[in-house]
């Protein structure tokens, strides 16, 4: 009688999504059911990329603070963690991927029985005169974390530039800020964080200024300036020049599918794989994709959108690890809610903005009310500016955003929820929130901007 062969499962990426994935199939199925094999071509696994501006910051002391389980706690549990390898190539006809080790340069091929591709997303580099001249900093991994703290550790001036203005933009200016470095901050957007609507954005610009920072909006980097030994002395735009003395890119970032592309599988408009509900890659049976490389099913405009955060991806990692372990899951999609903040200043958002409602073809108001985050005659009360849009006629909800001070942003959660649940703002007004002067005025904030909604929907619902 013939022993039938052990199955192999392959995952390509040792952090959030593959580990996550990696780790949810071992529970399921032991070693002497189910081998994995994980590949990382990096020097870490499983760690908080989100972290990274709070260490380079100073607020986490020391990076392996940001790392859930290392490499060798992985390969304790029977999962064959391989740093430092990089797979080249995917071969689905032939069920195998060519990894080449970056030690020692040398190649080989593995062959799966079902194959993950958690391969994350890559920073957007501009492709401009200087982006690679020493000085000038992505953020993406530990790697580039540690190599930024290395240039701020060893430069002599104190001058900052940040290119971009979304999360990671905003959050190196207050880190960098932090280490009492001058911050200017280029951004190609009318207001900070595009992914809020402008008249947000600007409370935050606002903030940015108060805190010391420069803020340029509208601008556009052309080229980044070279000084001695070609290291970098400066950015500049179509109309001015900014000296730096260190340069950190925060201009987005792109999911990283070019294995993906190369071994024709399916990807969106956005350029990140598509996947089924239960995060198999749409049209392969034995594929499964999670993480910054996917995208994602947004439940309020119907359509797929590119989001990198790690709630996402281990999320995505628990549902492909139940079903490659044989049981069953779906990731049924997100209503995009993000928080940050810049120094004393929460920023929350979640659902659609004024333009993603428009370009999905919704009729909506958009309401905005001010309110505080504790009772007004409670210590410490902090303003916060809520905007909330809601469908025309329906009156259901469609999108919160909220700047404020401290507890401002994790109200945002409520907003989350009632998206998810499909609530109409009319229902949110009866929502029995927690209050006591510490925490809420007696109409919470959110309940505020409910009670303007309805008034907003019914008067232009007639």
């Amino acid at each position: 009688m013939s022993m039938s062969r052990m199955e192999r499962l392959v995952v390509i990426g040792g952090d959030a999504a593959g580990m996550s994935a990696a780790s949810q199939a071992r529970r399921m199925r032991g070693p002497d059911e189910l081998e994995i094999v994980a590949f990382e071509r990096g020097h870490f696994s499983s760690y908080s990329a989100c972290g990274i501006p709070y260490w380079v910051g100073g607020d986490v002391p020391e990076r392996d603070r940001l790392i859930a389980r290392s490499p060798a706690e992985h390969r304790e549990r029977a999962i064959d963690l391989r740093m430092r390898t990089e797979v080249t190539e995917i071969d689905v006809a032939g069920g195998r991927v060519r990894s080449l080790d970056l030690e020692t340069g040398a190649e080989e091929w593995t062959s799966y029985d079902k194959l993950v591709i958690a391969t994350g997303a890559r920073p957007i580099r501009p492709d401009l005169p200087g982006v690679d001249a020493p000085g000038v900093h992505g953020v993406q991994t530990l790697d580039d974390g540690q190599a930024l703290l290395d240039t701020l550790a060893t430069t002599e001036g104190r001058r900052a530039v940040v290119v971009g203005a979304g999360y990671i933009g905003v959050e190196m200016a207050e880190a960098l800020i932090n280490r009492g470095y001058e911050v200017t901050v280029v951004n190609r957007g009318k207001e900070p964080m595009s992914t809020l609507d402008p008249d947000m954005g600007r409370l935050v610009h606002t903030a940015m200024e108060n805190l010391g920072m420069t803020m340029v909006n509208d601008a556009e980097i052309t080229k980044l300036l070279t000084g001695d030994a070609g290291r970098v002395r400066a950015v500049a735009t179509e109309d001015a020049e900014y000296p730096a003395d260190v340069v950190v890119l925060g201009i987005g970032v792109r999911p990283e599918t070019t294995l993906a592309r190369a071994a024709g599988l399916p990807l969106g408009d956005h350029g990140g794989l598509l996947t089924d509900l239960a995060m198999r890659v749409r049209g392969h049976e034995n594929i499964w994709a999670g993480g910054d490389c996917v995208e994602v099913l947004d439940l309020i405009s119907g359509r797929e959108r590119h989001i990198a955060l790690g709630t996402h991806a281990n999320k995505h990692g628990q549902v492909i690890g139940s079903n490659v372990g044989g049981g069953y899951a779906t990731f049924p999609g997100v209503v995009g809610t993000a928080v940050s903040k810049v120094c004393d200043l929460e920023i929350a958002r979640t659902g659609l903005r004024e333009k993603d409602a428009h370009r999905a073809g919704l009729r909506f108001e958009a309401v905005t009310i001010e309110s505080t985050s504790r009772a007004g005659y409670y210590p410490d009360a902090d303003l916060m500016t809520v905007k909330m849009l809601a469908e025309r006629r329906t009156g259901r909800l469609l999108g919160v955003q909220i700047v404020g001070g401290e507890g401002a942003a994790k109200r945002v959660d409520i907003a989350a929820v009632a998206l998810t649940a499909g609530m109409t703002v009319e229902q949110m007004t009866s929502l029995d929130l927690g209050y006591a002067p510490p925490f809420s005025p007696v109409w919470d904030p959110i309940l505020v901007a409910a009670r303007k909604a309805v008034t907003a929907v019914r008067k232009n619902s007639g």
